[in-house]
């Protein structure tokens, strides 16, 4: 059992979403790095999909009530566990009756925990992620609460290798270290295809999308970022039908500010899109910060596919790292 000492503002149980319901307006929620989240599932044995935490900014404190053993990806939030560090993509044991704290976060937006075996809730449409809006999957529908528990699922027999071995960690991608929080940080640069609506923007309007340096304002969450910056119009107004959307599109409504919707977005919209953020970059885009800025770069389908791809690669490479922890793989 894991006690939620404090449960910070806006922290769930995720794994990589649901799949297949969209035709019946259920959005795909899960993490909103999920490449965090697939790094720590691996480094506690588990399968990338497992349940674990998701930390948005944080504090948050949780105390074992049994042996286990955890990993804590994506942003930097200075966890400890009993009072001893554990870096970013660390895999590490816990004995029953220690506290792991993770504080404010240095870099980035979100930290994923993973527990060896995952998390043991309900599977609710394929998924057990939190689907807070519409108030079903992770720990009750909800965000956690002070006072809440967690109970472990049983783990893979496979993975004991992995749970009695020593404190060990893996080099997370770049992109965690780059500095966003300084006056002279550059804006990240998030590849974008142009949209299916993409034409119907004046020339100025798609010169102004590449070339601006946009902010993320404090009202996104995770249905959609909020981007702030010059004002994109269309040649001539748009009426258009509402359509299926999903994660990674951009939208842009009347008010000529871009939406990207994230992971909880709604499964159909009726604004414009001027683009689709690549699923690369969307892990990425998940650790940037309130009132810090972004740029758009273009890129085409096939350089978004070599993208998954090299996504893969890197993760087959955290495989080929641990074999030191099964002898007979080697």
């Amino acid at each position: 059992m894991i006690d939620v000492i404090r449960a910070g503002r806006l922290n769930s149980i995720q794994d990589m979403g649901r799949s297949g319901f969209r035709h019946l307006g259920i959005c795909q929620s899960g993490a909103l790095d999920r490449i965090a989240l697939a790094i720590s599932n691996k480094l506690v044995g588990n399968a990338i999909d497992a349940a674990g935490l998701e930390i948005t900014l944080g504090p948050c404190v949780l105390r074992f009530t049994a042996d286990t053993r955890i990993a804590v990806g994506g942003a930097d939030f200075a966890a400890t566990l009993d009072g001893r560090s554990v870096g970013p993509c660390w895999s590490i044991p816990v004995r029953a009756g220690q506290t792991l704290k993770l504080h404010s976060a240095k870099k980035g937006m979100r930290a994923y925990i993973a527990i060896a075996g995952g998390l043991d809730v309900a599977l609710q449409l394929g998924s057990r992620s939190t689907d807070m809006s519409a108030g079903f999957g992770g720990h009750c529908g909800r965000a956690l609460l002070d006072g809440d528990q967690l109970t472990m699922a049983v783990p893979n027999p496979a993975s004991s290798p992995i749970r009695c071995a020593p404190r060990f960690g893996v080099r997370a991608p770049d992109w965690y270290d780059l500095d966003t929080e300084s006056k002279y940080a550059q804006p990240m640069q998030i590849r974008v295809i142009p949209g299916s609506e993409y034409a119907l923007f004046s020339v100025a309007a798609q010169r102004a999308f590449w070339k601006s340096v946009w902010t993320l304002t404090p009202q996104s969450n995770r249905m959609g970022f909020r981007l702030s910056g010059p004002e994109l119009k269309t040649k001539k107004s748009v009426d258009m039908l509402s359509h299926g959307v999903f994660p990674g599109v951009i939208q842009v409504p009347p008010a000529g500010q871009p939406i990207v919707l994230m992971a909880d977005a709604q499964t159909t919209g009726g604004y414009p899109k001027i683009g689709v953020v690549i699923a690369a970059d969307i892990p990425k885009l998940a650790q940037l910060r309130f009132n810090r800025t972004l740029q758009f770069i273009e890129c085409n389908a096939e350089q978004a596919r070599q993208e998954l791809i090299n996504e893969t690669l890197y993760l087959e490479q955290i495989d080929r790292a641990m074999t030191w922890l099964h002898p007979e793989k080697k």
